[in-house]
């Protein structure tokens, strides 16, 4: 077993309520297969990218549900030491929210950060989930924050998970879009979320053959396109979505694609 690295985006868990119309919706509009995952007392499901598991699906909480959380994405994070990383974000001004042991799965953290994002440190049991290298269609391919105060959440998250800045771009009225990367690969950006956006939230994008094509996908099946699809700089395209139980999440397609 390699050593687990710090600071890779591992994987990316939807949390519902109705894991049977996500998996008839993701399976269309994205081109995922599922497969079951035995030994948890949850029932829990993997989305596969051909062969290869990149994130999993389940059934929001009840104890969740009941205090008005959504439907959503959770991003994972790896890190040597699950219970070392989630002392750190509490010293850093996080909150601890959740420690979890799964055997032969491992042990995950789940911390809200200073700002209220929350997200999951995960320790992985075997080899840790991703890779380092160029993502390809059907991998996650970006990773967004949106906070209430960028250069607080980059202090906090740098000093997590040794993210290094790549560039800046600026957005005029809406301000500062910072990017990072992680021992070259880009990772993902963050900015200072607008009023009409209530919390601030992780939303993972999705690799697509053609951004425009899959935003059309999601209207027809009953999800909403939230913005875009619309061109980057670099010629790339993206459009933010929203699947039919309002969890919401990106999709992305290369210049070159």
């Amino acid at each position: 077993m390699t050593e687990t690295p710090n600071g890779r985006f591992c994987w990316d868990e939807l949390l519902t309520t109705d894991t049977e119309a996500a998996r008839d919706f993701y399976t269309a509009v994205i081109g995922w297969g599922t497969k079951e995952l035995e030994g948890g007392e949850t029932p829990y499901t993997a989305w596969l990218n051909g062969e290869t598991p990149v994130g999993g699906f389940m059934r929001l909480p009840p104890e969740l549900a009941a205090r008005g959380v959504p439907p959503h994405w959770l991003v994972y994070i790896s890190t040597p030491d699950a219970q070392a990383s989630a002392k750190q974000a509490e010293s850093l001004g996080g909150t601890l929210l959740e420690m979890i042991e799964l055997p032969d799965i491992g042990s995950l953290a789940v911390v809200a950060d200073p700002q209220g994002a929350v997200f999951t440190a995960f320790q992985p049991a075997a080899e840790t989930p991703g890779h380092d290298g160029p993502g390809a269609v059907g991998e996650f391919s970006w990773h967004e924050l949106a906070t209430t105060d960028w250069k607080a959440a980059w202090a906090f998250y740098t000093e997590m998970f040794g993210w290094q800045e790549s560039s800046q771009m600026d957005m005029g009225e809406a301000g500062i879009y910072h990017m990072f990367h992680r021992g070259g690969r880009p990772l993902g950006g963050m900015f200072n979320r607008p009023p009409e956006m209530p919390v601030s939230a992780w939303l993972p994008y999705v690799q697509v053959p053609d951004a425009r094509a899959t935003a059309a996908d999601v209207a027809e099946r009953v999800g909403k396109v939230l913005h875009g699809p619309m061109e980057v700089p670099g010629g790339d395209l993206i459009a933010q979505c929203q699947d039919p139980q309002g969890a919401q999440f990106a999709v992305h397609s290369t210049s070159g694609q």
